[in-house]
């Protein structure tokens, strides 16, 4: 007979310890991978810019992160921030649009789905966007397409290359409508524009990047990198499926896919995104080096 048997309450005692010390043990400290379905540490995810250390799955990050990873320090000058949507169809869907939009305003500090500014990466100056989808997916209105148009033009007027980082799991916003369908006639019409004038676009796809985005300037950089196991297309995979009825390709609609297939360029890990658009800028931009 053992210690614990001859003794109830030492047993209780320890049973109790061992419940508390589990109860006590700190919070926050592990996440569930959407890629792999491990459970890894999440500062180690931090560390290695909000990717996976098992699998590589890119997590979306928010839009100053991006920027605080791609741009030189202090050198990000957000332009056409007052810019703001409204509600033009009064659209209801579940909710009001417009109390879905004061909601997110509030919750991300954010006045729209992406942000445009000047900048610099490894000292050369750009006109810099990028997508957040904290900001209804990423998805793409009548504000987004008028601040990427804006963007386009700053840097056909400064001479200077345009990157854009994508991540719009929206697609063009159905809450405005045609208004929204219209920015991607807009924003490609701007981007071949920038192109007769010897412009440069570096499109950077990340997951994921769908729908009106990328059925317009998203697909359409003069160099198109993406992030790996990134979503892109037009429809989903499901629909896509439903609607012809038949199997799809291993993998269709990723990065990988894509870059099979010769719709995109390359494939950059995050941590390794700044350096290649370093290399890029100045291969091809060496004036501006």
């Amino acid at each position: 007979m053992n210690n614990d048997s001859r003794n109830p309450d030492h047993r209780r005692d320890r049973e109790g310890s061992r419940f508390r010390r589990r109860k006590e043990m700190p919070t926050g400290l592990w996440l569930r991978c959407t890629g792999c379905g491990k459970i890894v540490y999440k500062n180690l995810v931090m560390e290695r810019g909000n990717v996976c250390p098992e699998c590589n799955f890119h997590f979306d990050i928010p839009s100053d992160e991006r920027i605080r990873l791609l741009c030189d320090p202090d050198t990000f000058q957000e332009e056409f921030a007052s810019l703001t949507s409204v509600d033009p169809l009064e659209f209801v869907a579940r909710r009001p649009y417009r109390e879905r939009l004061d909601q997110v305003m509030a919750k991300t500090g954010l006045r729209e789905a992406c942000v445009i500014g000047l900048a610099e990466i490894g000292g050369m100056p750009v006109v810099l966007g990028v997508s957040d989808p904290r900001f209804l997916m990423g998805s793409m209105g009548s504000v987004v397409g008028e601040k990427i148009t804006r963007g386009i033009d700053r840097a056909h007027d400064l001479r200077v290359p345009y990157i854009f980082v994508s991540g719009s799991g929206g697609g063009a916003r159905m809450d405005e409508g045609m208004f929204s369908l219209m920015q991607m006639a807009k924003t490609s019409a701007a981007l071949q524009r920038f192109s007769e004038a010897g412009g440069l676009f570096v499109s950077v796809l990340t997951n994921p990047t769908m729908g009106g985005a990328m059925a317009s300037f998203a697909a359409l950089g003069d160099v198109t990198l993406a992030e790996p196991k990134s979503l892109i297309g037009f429809a989903g995979p499901n629909v896509i499926k439903q609607t012809i009825k038949a199997e799809l390709p291993s993998g269709f609609q990723s990065s990988e896919f894509n870059l099979a297939h010769g719709f995109i360029d390359r494939i950059v890990d995050r941590q390794d995104l700044r350096e290649t658009l370093i290399r890029i800028l100045a291969y091809l931009c060496p004036q501006s080096s």
